[in-house]
């Protein structure tokens, strides 16, 4: 009879308590979605605390020094020549996992967090020991006593859910019989899945081994996904587990099994693992198409490849696939064939990852259940585990809910629960292909991932198989997409050679009746796609017109074509409308140059005026008779504003067209006149058989029948006239008039070929993620002319509405000099006369001359004095 005790039980158990609080935290904020519950938070501690009792005995791993594996383990060789660490005690993975758990922002609400409490033999500082943990207490002595006990503790320390490591059948049993009874949630880490035949939803448990089911749902994916339906198996050891395999593909009538090659007795010998291979290799090619290896490490897989290869018997069609889970730091391309594939993941799950998913779980339905009902979740409803109130639901039974419906992606995979009782770590597995780098060396190249139970591509197309090694004394071959292109740049470039030096780039190497693919620049058309299937366009693009631009001497009156003809002519009339202000106001102001104004010989007249205002105009430094009031004065500054930004517009369009303009032919589109009267003079034209010929053919007859030997202009595709455009040293060419017959670049494929809709989907995910935009912008924006446009030569001449500015702020220049007149008169009449009664404030010399011969005529004498005594010397 099985008896075990409970030390065997607990003592391996790590009581995941997360009873509500420990920690209390000054602020709370509040939360959208449930109010605060202060009282309860008051009550807890704000303090979520996980207690464990790690276990008496070693876990498995852990007195070796390996890390806890599933009951395959590592496949020998595999891993590298450094020892591996040793795995943590559950004690510090929880601890560690609580430290990680506490630093994620959000997990837990109202600022709740958790605190780990040990329940071990001996004690550790301030964690407290549980009270049935002697030898004495037993399972079968008393088990009324230990409930009783177990349900103190758990009561007392606020348990909400336990965390155990059974490594038993009989304790699981245990934990089961626990979690039934006091109706609290058990999270049960194992090394592998115990079959159960209770439901019981309050125990649930982890598996620590990366499951075999796993591996075989990815290799199953893979050779249903390329329809390779055919297949055998080859093991390297001889009691592999390939249960879960051999299940999936016999659910599957398509699925037909060939042989199981089982070379494990032949490995030590390399003549008689040569002959096995041989022998079935030989019976397989003609009705297997892939090969799926199990059981295989790294080593054994390069030397079966190795030995195949050099003696030539791998049958060159054979697709191979590892099946089993690899490091990708055990990756290695050393001997092995191109096109073999492999999945993994690129870190591998240890013990602590599982331990802080478990924690995680819990902590997540924590979180989710205290949203709803705070006061259930946070403080433990269950007083007397002796006496249940069957009518009411109990914290661990309203806990276990939503432990069910809790998932998320944890460190050791897609956590999630299945079946109520099995929480299912999903790892996401990326798949590898061996391929050839841009240099033509092996290497891994990654696919795509595994998740969730299928399989996503990375760029929607799986590879097709590829190059085998026959003999070490041939070149390698390859399985080739046939393909016919045309040298269109930018889309088609040319090199000197290809990698294999068999085949000159550039010339016919196949013949095009057996072609698979067309890949140029190939407009899609109606005609065009009766005969082949296209696929979606990978670039827009329409028919254009192409010209080239002429370069013409500049004309002898050049000199004025800056400006336009009107714009001369308002400035000579502003010229002569302001030289007769000028004149106006300086023999109308009482200090103007006159006889009346200033009493001498000198007069400001109307030629004076002309001459300031010419001089100004031209910059002339010439001495000039500037008039003398302030009215004139200020006109002629206004007028000198005029003048400079004239001048200044003039002298910077003044270079380019004295150099010469470009002259082209302009055409508004294939609708303009010129090209539908070829009689006129005008000579057009486009290449032959191009899809630019046969719209022209279609369209316009008329047209088509025009057959110069020079052309003025140029009818092709677009795009291939922007990059010659773009690429032109000499900036000559020049695309002109709207775009027509807009269409698309395709790819052209046999009717109904296979790769058409995967082709389209890459096209698609070019250009969604911008790969399009950015091969445009290489080829069509880094040079000199790709985006200079020629303007006529009425563009560069600057119009009187370009000054119309300048005109009103001369208008206003006049509105506001009469103004200035009225204001001399002012203080001339009124001002000055009232300044002169009073013997004070009459010496103005220091602000204004004129001002202070006003008011001081015996200034006046006085200059006039020694005027005349020099004029008696002489």
């Amino acid at each position: 009879m099985y008896r075990p005790g409970v030390r065997g039980v607990l003592g391996r158990a790590c009581l995941l308590l997360l009873p509500p609080c420990a920690l209390v935290l000054a602020a709370v904020p509040g939360s959208a979605s449930h109010p605060q519950p202060c009282q309860i938070l008051r009550r807890i501690g704000h303090t979520v605390r996980p207690r464990a009792a790690p276990a008496a005995a070693a876990w498995p791993g852990e007195a070796s020094g390996g890390r806890p594996e599933g009951p395959r383990g590592r496949r020998a060789g595999g891993g590298g020549g450094g020892q591996a660490r040793p795995p943590p005690s559950p004690r510090d993975a929880l601890l560690l996992a609580v430290a990680n758990l506490n630093g994620v922002p959000g997990l837990l609400p109202y600022n709740l967090s958790l605190e780990v409490v040990m329940a071990i033999e001996a004690g550790l500082g301030d964690l407290p020991l549980f009270p049935f943990s002697s030898a004495s207490a037993s399972w079968s002595n008393d088990p009324v006593s230990f409930l009783q006990s177990l349900c103190h503790t758990v009561v007392v320390q606020g348990v909400s859910a336990i965390l155990a490591f059974p490594q038993s059948r009989g304790e699981m049993l245990e934990l089961d019989f626990i979690s039934a009874a006091l109706r609290i949630p058990v999270v049960s880490i194992v090394l592998g899945e115990f079959p159960r035949r209770s439901l019981n939803p309050l125990h649930l448990q982890m598996s620590l081994e990366n499951s075999l089911s796993s591996d075989a749902d990815v290799t199953f994916s893979i050779l249903a996904m390329n329809n390779w339906y055919n297949f055998s198996l080859m093991l390297c050891q001889e009691e592999w587990n390939i249960t879960d395999f051999l299940f999936l593909t016999q659910q599957s009538s398509k699925f037909h099994l060939g042989s199981i090659i089982n070379i494990t007795a032949n490995l030590t010998s390399t003549s008689d693992l040569l002959n096995y291979l041989q022998f079935y290799l030989e019976s397989i090619k003609d009705t297997t198409s892939t090969m799926v290896m199990f059981g295989c490490d790294m080593e054994k897989t390069r030397r079966i490849f190795e030995i195949t290869t050099q003696f030539g018997v791998m049958p060159p069609e054979l697709h191979w696939i590892i099946g089993d889970s690899q490091n990708v730091e055990e990756l290695r391309t050393e001997g092995l064939p191109l096109g073999l594939i492999a999945h993994g993941k690129t870190t591998q799950s240890v013990f602590e990852h599982y331990v802080q998913d478990a924690m995680e779980l819990v902590a997540r339905a924590v979180a989710a259940a205290t949203m709803i009902q705070p006061e259930l979740a946070l403080i433990p409803s269950t007083m007397n585990c002796m006496d249940m109130d069957e009518r009411n639901i109990t914290s661990g039974q309203y806990l276990s809910k939503f432990l069910a419906n809790t998932t998320f992606d944890g460190l050791s995979g897609h956590i999630k629960v299945k079946g109520s009782s099995i929480v299912s770590s999903e790892n996401n597995f990326f798949i590898w292909n061996l391929q050839h780098d841009p240099v033509g060396n092996l290497m891994w190249t990654r696919l795509g991932s595994w998740q969730e139970g299928k399989i996503i591509m990375d760029y929607g197309i799986w590879p097709e198989q590829a190059q085998r090694h026959k003999s070490h004394l041939q070149h390698p071959t390859r399985l080739h997409l046939r393909v016919v292109t045309l040298i269109e740049h930018p889309f088609v470039f040319t090199r000197d050679v290809d990698d294999e030096g068999l085949c000159p780039a550039g010339q016919l190497c196949l013949d095009p009746l057996t072609n698979d693919s067309g890949v140029l620049d190939n407009l899609i058309n109606t005609a065009r796609s009766q005969v082949i299937d296209f696929t979606s366009p990978f670039f827009s693009t329409s028919l254009g017109i192409l010209v080239r631009t002429k370069d013409t001497a500049a004309p002898i009156g050049a000199f004025m074509w800056p400006l336009h003809w009107t714009m001369w002519l308002g400035i000579f009339v502003a010229l002569h409308i302001t030289a007769i202000f000028l004149t106006l106001y300086e023999w109308k102001s009482p200090f103007g140059m006159t006889p009346k104004g200033r009493n001498r010989n000198k007069v400001f007249s109307f030629s004076s005026a002309l001459n300031v205002c010419y001089a100004i105009l031209f910059g002339r430094t010439a001495a000039i008779k500037p008039p003398k009031c302030w009215t004139g004065r200020f006109l002629m500054n206004l007028w000198a504003i005029f003048c400079l930004f004239c001048l200044s517009t003039y002298t910077a369009n003044l270079a380019a067209v004295m150099v010469g303009e470009k002259i082209y032919e302009e055409l508004s589109g294939i609708h303009d006149p010129k090209l539908h009267h070829p009689s006129q003079g005008f000579r057009f034209g486009t290449v032959r058989e191009s899809s630019a010929e046969d719209y022209v053919r279609q369209s316009f007859p008329e047209m088509h029948e025009h057959d110069p030997e020079k052309l003025d202009a140029f009818i092709m595709d677009k795009a291939l006239l922007d990059y010659e455009v773009s690429i032109d040293a000499d900036c000559k060419l020049l695309t002109v008039g709207k775009p027509f017959a807009i269409e698309g670049y395709g790819i052209g494929l046999p009717p109904n070929s296979p790769l058409t809709s995967n082709i389209s989907d890459l096209i698609s995910q070019y250009k969604s993620h911008g790969f399009m935009d950015v091969l445009h912008d290489k080829w069509y924006k880094v040079v000199p002319c790709g985006k200079r446009s020629f303007a006529v030569t009425e563009t560069l001449q600057m119009g009187i509405k370009h000054f119309s500015g300048l005109f009103v702020m001369l208008c206003v220049g006049f509105g506001l000099s009469i103004l200035t007149t009225i204001g001399e008169h002012i203080v001339y009449r009124l001002v000055l006369p009232r300044i002169k009664k009073k013997s004070k404030m009459k010496y103005w010399l220091h602000t204004s001359q004129r001002l202070h011969r006003a008011l001081n005529s015996s200034f006046i004498e006085e200059k006039r004095q020694p005027k005349k005594k020099r004029v008696e010397k002489r």
